[in-house]
C-alpha cells in the first residue's frame, strides 16, 4: 500500500486555532473528520491515519509552531519510511486572493517561515505543496497580525466549501498524481 506524508501547517493552542495561518491544520481536520477517525498526540505532531482508494495517508499538525515545522516533517517521513515524492505539505498564501488553491511540485519558501524551516531541514525546495490562498489586505506592516488574525464573516461564507476542496485535492494528489490534481484543482 502506498504511503503518504500530509502535513498540514500551522501553530498549536487556542489562540491559534481560527487564524488564517492555520489553514494547514483546518485542512488535514477536514480529512481526518471525512474518514471518521482522530487525531492522537505524538512525537512532534498530532498525528491521523486514513485510508482513502488503496492508499494509506498519514496526516499530520506539527506541534513545533510554524517556524520549527521541518523538524516534524522530517520525523514523520524518516519514521513512516515516505518518500519525499510521497509528501503533500498545505500552507497559507498571502500572494493568491482568498480561497484559490494551487499545488506545486516544487519551489522556494515565498517567505514563508514554515516553508523556509523544511527547505532547510530536508535541503531541498523539491517537494510538493498545496498553497491555499488567504489574500493580501492588510495595511502597510500589518502582515502578522492579518495572518495571524480571524477570518471574516464575508471568508467564513465560503471557508468551508474552500476547505472541502483543497481536501478533494489532497485525495486528488494521493490517487491521481501530482500532474493531474495540478490540471483539475490549480483552475478552480
Amino acid at each position: 500500500m502506498s504511503k503518504f506524508l500530509i502535513a498540514g501547517l500551522g501553530n498549536i493552542g487556542d489562540e491559534y486555532a481560527e487564524t488564517r495561518h492555520n489553514i494547514g491544520f483546518k485542512i488535514v481536520d477536514e480529512l481526518a473528520l471525512q474518514a471518521g477517525t482522530l487525531f492522537r498526540n505524538d512525537r512532534l505532531a498530532s498525528v491521523a491515519e486514513i485510508k482513502y482508494k488503496g492508499r494509506q495517508l498519514i496526516l499530520i499538525k506539527p506541534t513545533t509552531y510554524m517556524n520549527l515545522s521541518g523538524k516534524a516533517i522530517n520525523y514523520w517521513l524518516q519514521t513512516e519510511k515516505i518518500t519525499i515524492e510521497n509528501l503533500l505539505v498545505l500552507v497559507d498564501e498571502l500572494a493568491f486572493p482568498f480561497g484559490q488553491i494551487k499545488i506545486h511540485p516544487k519551489g522556494s519558501d515565498g517567505g514563508h517561515n514554515g516553508l523556509k524551516d523544511i527547505q532547510a531541514t530536508l535541503n531541498t525546495q523539491q517537494y510538493a505543496r498545496l498553497r491555499f490562498g488567504i489574500s493580501n489586505a492588510f495595511s502597510k506592516g500589518k502582515q502578522v497580525d492579518y495572518v495571524l488574525g480571524k477570518w471574516t464573516d464575508e471568508e467564513r461564507k465560503t471557508l468551508d466549501a474552500r476547505i472541502q476542496l483543497a481536501a478533494d485535492a489532497v485525495k486528488s494528489f494521493s490517487f491521481a498524481g501530482l500532474p493531474l490534481t495540478m490540471n483539475t484543482y490549480n483552475t478552480k
